[in-house]
């Protein structure tokens, strides 16, 4: 298992790699709505929300360039926000991914899309995500990112798109949420962020995290580990 983090221009990295050189992609790009830190302090209205830094670039959708060479170098894609771009990737897909974040009364969506390559049904994930209450508070995530989704979100995609031994790709890395399910799952990621200040933290934070864990077990254990709790964060 080999976790890369790269501060870099994700077209720079996807340059020189071989077609289908990952088995899987797995990006949370800009959505081209906002979203980028700068309207974090005033959208909240029902809890003190945190000041996050805008990230490089902005909140701006990535262009046909890019989608053309996601989907050169890797085999699927899960792809989340694309309900906000669809026409710009442009390809039909019967597997959609919904994450409902049982927010209750909030001033943020209920749920967040994900268009995938995949050729199954829609699959629904529930965790709960709303200011400062978590699916998991006795193990509360301390958000570094705007943008950040939960661990549990990325751990279950894995469970259940990807296969063992399978090579993973991240071109927006923002917290590195990612990192830390692929390193607890057994999964190579090469995981790019540009923004300089967001790429140290997510560092800092997935070193943090390797040293005070075990290392991976690989995902045919930690399923058998952990299929309780797996299986309640399951929802097909």
């Amino acid at each position: 298992m080999t976790i890369q983090m790269f501060n870099i221009d994700c077209m720079e990295f996807m340059a020189d790699k071989p077609d289908k050189f990952y088995d899987l992609a797995i990006v949370d790009p800009p959505y081209g709505i906002g979203e980028d830190g700068k309207r974090n302090a005033s959208r909240g209205k029902l809890a003190k929300p945190k000041i996050y830094k805008p990230y490089q670039n902005g909140d701006v959708v990535p262009s046909k360039e890019y989608w053309d060479a996601l989907r050169r170098v890797s085999k699927n894609q899960i792809i989340w926000g694309a309900n906000y771009f669809i026409s710009n990737i442009p390809f039909d897909s019967s597997c959609w991914i919904v994450w409902d974040k049982d927010n209750g009364k909030n001033d943020f969506a209920d749920c967040e899309l994900a268009y995938t390559s995949f050729s199954s049904s829609v699959r629904k994930f529930r965790f709960r995500w709303s200011g400062m209450l978590q699916g998991d508070m006795k193990n509360k995530q301390r958000r570094i990112h705007p943008n950040e989704k939960p661990i549990q979100l990325y751990e279950w995609l894995l469970v259940n798109y990807a296969k063992p031994g399978d090579k993973i790709l991240d071109t927006h890395g923002g917290s590195g949420s990612i990192c830390i399910a692929c390193h607890d799952l057994g999964f190579d990621l090469d995981w790019c962020e540009l923004d300089a200040d967001y790429f140290e933290s997510a560092k800092k934070r997935f070193e943090i995290y390797k040293r005070n864990a075990p290392t991976g077990l690989g995902l045919e254990k930690t399923i058998t580990k952990n299929k309780d709790s797996l299986n309640s964060l399951l929802s097909i």
